[in-house]
């Protein structure tokens, strides 16, 4: 049976899993492609293409995201996240569940749900619901520009965070956890380690993240 690959060489993730005690293998991502999955991206959208990995900005953009950075800097990252993306937009909600669930290695603790790519519809977003309701033994957290995802109904061990910079802004209200982008400075009040904004999201509290990857030099912050 295919499988969806979950990523288990991302340093922060195994940076997190040290400073949290577990063995790196059991803090892990799932991820998709860059710009193509994130349906409200906006100030930060940016496209690898899938063959050549040649960037494109969005017309809006002010910060280069820099997971597609990532993806045009290395193939296998591209492809990987291609290969997820291609099994799961071909499937209805329950096949979803099944394929997820099937794909989740047997030590994990902890999943990201992307630390690139988002929820590209509600089936998927449904799915990832279902998986967190019967894998009450993982945590599940990350980042999202579709705002109605962080607010909806989840169990308690699916936590998510409205990334600031998308199309869905002008409709956050003061009781939304959200995280933004800031230029960087020594005495900002950005997360110090890798592990900060697990535990932020988690706890459903604010934060800031300083501006990083290879940015063009048109870029700013959106603080």
């Amino acid at each position: 049976m295919t499988t969806l690959k979950f990523s288990k060489y991302n340093s922060k993730l195994n940076k997190m899993a040290v400073e949290l005690g577990l063995a790196k293998s059991a803090v892990l991502s799932l991820d998709l492609p860059a710009g193509y999955t994130c349906p409200m991206a906006n100030l930060c959208l940016t496209y690898a293409n899938k063959i050549n990995g040649k960037i494109t900005d969005g017309k809006e953009q002010i910060f280069r995201c820099y997971a597609a950075s990532s993806e045009s800097a290395f193939p296998n990252t591209r492809k990987l996240r291609w290969h997820n993306f291609d099994l799961l937009r071909k499937l209805d909600t329950k096949s979803m569940v099944e394929l997820i669930l099937n794909s989740i290695p047997k030590n994990a603790k902890i999943i990201r749900i992307h630390s690139s790519g988002d929820f590209f519809n509600e089936s998927y977003f449904n799915a990832w619901v279902e998986v967190a309701t019967l894998r009450q033994d993982i945590t599940f957290f990350g980042y999202t520009k579709v705002l109605p995802y962080v607010k909806a109904f989840k169990p308690a061990n699916f936590k998510l965070i409205y990334s600031f910079g998308g199309k869905l802004d002008a409709q956050l209200d003061d009781s939304t956890p959200v995280c933004r982008v800031v230029s960087y400075s020594p005495k900002s009040a950005c997360i110090e380690s890798s592990s900060d904004d697990y535990i932020k999201i988690m706890r459903g509290e604010s934060f800031t993240l300083n501006l990083h990857g290879t940015q063009p030099a048109k870029a700013k912050a959106c603080a």
